[in-house]
């Protein structure tokens, strides 16, 4: 039970560097633009788009990793599987179409709340994103 629970950590850790790796990776960037920056609907729109589309990316990248675990812990029949699995969880879905073993049951649920708090996570960037441009269109 001890080591289930430290894996389980292992795989929290992780996952939140990935996060913060992927978040000051784009915030960087958005954040350290040398260009003026451009507030007009199009340009703002596309900016969410591009930042979106990162974010799905960096989430879709933690759940590659919750699901490469459950295949090689052999949790669930194939990779496929274990994918989705990850995904749905992650995600809070929760079809209930396929659930891990008794004993990996602990990891559904933690692999569910980490989702919850990266989600949150991002939902939070775009509230930065979007306050630091509203800010820079009232300071002109």
């Amino acid at each position: 039970m001890i080591a289930k629970f430290l894996m389980a950590s292992c795989l929290v850790a992780t996952t939140v560097i990935i996060h913060a790796t992927g978040l000051c990776m784009v915030l960087s960037h958005v954040l350290h633009s040398t260009e003026r920056p451009d507030t007009r609907f199009w340009p703002m729109t596309w900016l969410l788009i591009r930042i979106a589309w990162l974010l799905i990316v960096i989430h879709l990248f933690e759940i590659a990793v919750w699901g490469l675990f459950f295949w090689w812990q052999n949790c669930l029949p194939d990779a496929g599987s274990s994918f989705y699995f990850s995904g749905v969880t992650y995600a809070t879905i929760g079809y209930g179409d396929l659930v891990l073993p008794k004993e990996w049951q602990l990891f559904g649920p933690v692999e569910g709340l980490t989702g919850i708090l990266m989600c949150g996570l991002s939902t939070a960037f775009f509230f930065v994103i979007l306050s630091k441009k509203i800010l820079e269109l009232h300071r002109r």
